[in-house]
């Protein structure tokens, strides 16, 4: 799957900030000069900036431009930002991450998952469970369930690899938003069997529902790690 553009102009700019390019509590560059260094276009730019801001890289101050923060608060290579929407198969490069599917199968949801969608318990959803495997290692168990008629025919090469990505590249649709519930639980005998873990041991999970820009709802999952193994992080940049 090709790197899109702002993948690799927001790589790049890293670079920079770790190297020290760009130091940390500097003023960056405007867009407008990144985009004809890179010749892109200003909404490029964004969205390779607006990546680098979840991940705790650089701050934007309304009026005034985008700062560095430089590598203080660099996240473990492990960790997610708890809003990213790319998905972990970009967030750790293809090269890195496997999936093991468990279970891909259309089949009509329980009430509990059709009201998390917002459908009925008549409109076919897929159930999906899949193991991801980081360099080998087993890392996140998921259960996802997502409506039929929004995402059709999603292809097995896409479980293996990117939903994500078939939703963007191949559906052209583009994310609203999500609700993310963040909590601890004890290991079942699921994440025994696949995370190659024991009982009581503590998980930590995360729990979402993903909606579209018109409004839809095109995700509901579950996903499962040992606690010891990822975080969730957030920014929070006070603008006041």
């Amino acid at each position: 799957m090709k790197e899109k553009k702002y993948q690799l102009i927001a790589d790049e700019i890293k670079k920079r900030i770790l190297n020290e390019t760009y130091k940390a509590n500097e003023l960056m560059p405007e867009q407008g000069k990144l985009a004809k260094e890179f010749e892109v276009s200003k909404i490029t730019i964004k969205k390779a900036l607006d990546g680098l801001a979840r991940a705790g890289l650089i701050y934007k101050k309304s009026g005034l431009g985008t700062y560095v923060l430089g590598q203080t608060l660099k996240m473990e290579k492990l960790d997610s930002p708890a809003n990213a929407f790319d998905g972990l198969y970009h967030q750790q490069g293809k090269e890195h991450i496997k999936s093991k599917v468990i279970l891909f199968e259309p089949e009509f949801p329980s009430a509990q998952v059709a009201q998390k969608l917002n459908i009925t318990t008549t409109e076919l959803v897929y159930n999906i469970k899949r193991l991801r495997i980081i360099d080998g290692m087993p890392f996140i168990l998921e259960h996802t369930y997502m409506p039929v008629s929004i995402v059709p025919k999603l292809p097995l090469e896409s479980i293996k690899s990117s939903i994500y990505s078939y939703i963007h590249d191949e559906l052209n649709l583009k994310f609203g938003g999500a609700f993310r519930k963040i909590h601890s639980d004890w290991s079942n005998q699921d994440d025994v069997k696949y995370l190659e873990t024991n009982l009581k041991v503590p998980m930590l999970e995360v729990e979402q529902v993903v909606w579209l820009a018109n409004g839809k709802y095109v995700e509901y999952s579950k996903s499962r790690n040992v606690f010891n193994t990822r975080a969730i992080t957030v920014v929070d940049i006070n603008n006041f």
